[in-house]
């Protein structure tokens, strides 16, 4: 395998719902390890912004369509690395309702499916390319108040491990991440509650909430070379959360 210093052009990079928070965190982390990246966000004031990489540039896709997700790869010159960082969780007791709860397995499921069929040729074309999911601790357990986003990050792990069976003769290695606790704008508020905050720091053996690029260090390991015998993987990125 070549190592990254003798390559001719960079490694590119499709990072979906990469314009904040853990997706943020892992264009960047790419970006870093040399990477061009594409980072998608869902709104057009998701993409707004400028970029906080030069290597880093913005689009905008839904990855419950068809033709946007289509259309997102072919603008892809290359493709060495696929991150599936889009994803939604609804709150308030709606995933308890059909409607609610079909559109979150759509967005989380569904959408990391169809991206990485939409991807797998030209993953295949790039020799030594990776898929990275995005599990969850609620891909080892449930949730009470969020059985939808639940049961779609326990599918993605089996998911994850499916794909890494069937593509590694491809030469596409694919394995997942499952964040802890991470410090983010969907999470700002129980950071910020040091009541809400106590027992989440109690139970993490490392004392200490996550960040967005604690979880992109690992992504972009599991894409390097370093990590070329490694597929089918779940890696904790959870400062030992699961294991007490």
């Amino acid at each position: 395998m070549t190592d990254d210093a003798s390559r001719t052009t960079p490694r590119f990079a499709l990072v979906t719902g990469g314009t904040r928070g853990i997706g943020q965190g892992a264009a960047l982390a790419l970006a870093t390890a040399g990477y061009d990246v594409l980072a998608t966000g869902l709104t057009a004031e998701e993409v707004a912004g400028p970029p906080p990489h030069l290597a880093i540039r913005h689009a905008q896709l839904d990855v419950t369509s068809d033709d946007q997700v289509a259309a997102i790869i072919a603008a892809c010159p290359r493709l060495d690395a696929l991150v599936n960082c889009a994803g939604m969780i609804q709150r308030g007791g709606k995933e308890f309702e059909i409607d609610a709860f079909r559109l979150t397995i759509e967005v989380n499921l569904g959408g990391t499916m169809r991206m990485c069929l939409a991807a797998k040729d030209k993953l295949a074309a790039g020799h030594g390319s990776g898929i990275v999911n995005i599990a969850s601790m609620l891909t080892f357990h449930g949730s009470a108040f969020a059985p939808g986003y639940a049961a779609s990050k326990g599918a993605i792990g089996q998911l994850t491990k499916s794909l890494a069976a069937a593509w590694a003769q491809d030469g596409i290695r694919v394995n997942a991440v499952a964040p802890g606790w991470i410090e983010t704008e969907l999470t700002r508020p129980l950071v910020e509650d040091a009541a809400r905050s106590a027992p989440i720091l109690a139970r993490t053996p490392m004392g200490r909430w996550g960040q967005p690029g604690d979880v992109g260090g690992a992504i972009a390991f599991l894409l390097s070379d370093a990590a070329a015998f490694i597929t089918g993987t779940i890696l904790p990125v959870d400062g030992g959360y699961l294991a007490v």
